[in-house]
């Protein structure tokens, strides 16, 4: 009986330390997760404009296939380079994290100069533009898959570096929750943000109370603007993001003194207004002045993209094509 009693009380032991575990997976992937917030909320924006020109009876099938690759690059392919960069290269992660963060920098810099300098938009796909339309689905959500993967590997990379040090399965647990949890957020807010208006459409034509309709009519007119602030949320998130890696990655590497400054700028704000409002305007303080920083360096991205990276890009993919 005595046995039994100890073999439970095991039991019981081992059971607690899988459920401290669990939690501790959970509040590492919640914290990992909140960290990739910027990369998060510009996967959310960039995804609807590859939607435009579809029926509405394809939006959903399309999101689903392009949820379906984002899973494929997070978990086959990101997490395992993720877990071999930190067993075998952990001093890569910090230049990665900037390079990734120069990305950002340079989408957020380039969506803010499309809209001070024209340019042209008839690469939009049309669905009745000439061609298969499978096939032409096929393209579009390939397209849709490679530009998640970028942004995948600046998700997967982020949460990696806030991980604290553990054993290498808490890390393959962790990154694979945030991998799962972020992919549902993303691609669930996306379906509900491009069917919005259709169920708004819906109920204003087939309400059966008048503020049912009232509430459609008011949904389908409030989508058009609720999707312009959704870009310049998603625009200011990967600046602000994207400076702050750039920062916290200088002064990884010695190099603090503009850390230091826009810290004490942050820190000298909130000794301006009342304590209750001290902790936001700090915040607010050092994300306005990341966010500053990141578009500088954006916009002086944008040259080497388009004069240096683009052509050798094209280079290499007529060199493959041709093979």
């Amino acid at each position: 009986m005595s046995g039994l009693l100890a073999l439970l009380d095991d039991v019981a032991g081992i059971a607690k330390v899988a459920a401290a575990s669990v939690d501790d997976v959970a509040a590492q992937a919640l914290k990992a997760g909140t960290k990739a917030a910027g990369a998060v909320i510009d996967d959310a924006a960039v995804t609807p404009k590859y939607l435009h020109g579809f029926s509405a009876a394809r939006e959903l099938p399309v999101i689903w296939k392009i949820a379906k690759g984002s899973f494929k690059n997070k978990l086959l392919f990101l997490l395992p380079a993720a877990l071999l960069l930190s067993s075998f290269a952990p001093w890569a992660i910090a230049p990665l994290l900037m390079l990734g963060g120069g990305y950002l920098c340079f989408e957020g810099a380039e969506k803010i100069y499309h809209l001070l300098v024209p340019h042209d938009d008839s690469h939009v796909f049309k669905e009745d533009a000439p061609g298969d339309p499978a096939h032409l689905e096929e393209q579009k959500a390939s397209g849709a898959i490679k530009t998640d993967f970028i942004l995948s590997a600046e998700i997967m990379t982020i949460a990696l570096a806030a991980i604290p040090p553990s054993n290498i399965w808490m890390q393959a647990a962790t990154l694979a929750l945030v991998g799962i949890g972020i992919t549902i957020a993303v691609y669930g807010a996306v379906a509900l943000i491009v069917k919005a208006d259709d169920v708004g459409l819906y109920a204003a034509q087939n309400g059966n109370f008048a503020l049912t309709r009232a509430l459609g009519r008011g949904l389908v007119r409030a989508m058009p603007g609720f999707m312009k602030l959704l870009t310049i949320v998603g625009t200011a998130a990967m600046l602000w993001v994207g400076g702050s890696i750039i920062v916290h990655g200088l002064e990884e590497m010695g190099y603090g003194w503009l850390g230091h400054h826009i810290h004490d700028w942050a820190y000298a704000a909130g000794h301006l207004v009342p304590e209750a409002w001290a902790g936001f305007v700090k915040w607010f303080t050092k994300a306005t002045m990341d966010g500053v920083f990141g578009l500088v360096i954006g916009f002086a991205l944008i040259p080497v993209a388009t004069k240096v990276l683009a052509p050798i890009m094209g280079a290499v993919s007529s060199i493959f094509k041709r093979a």
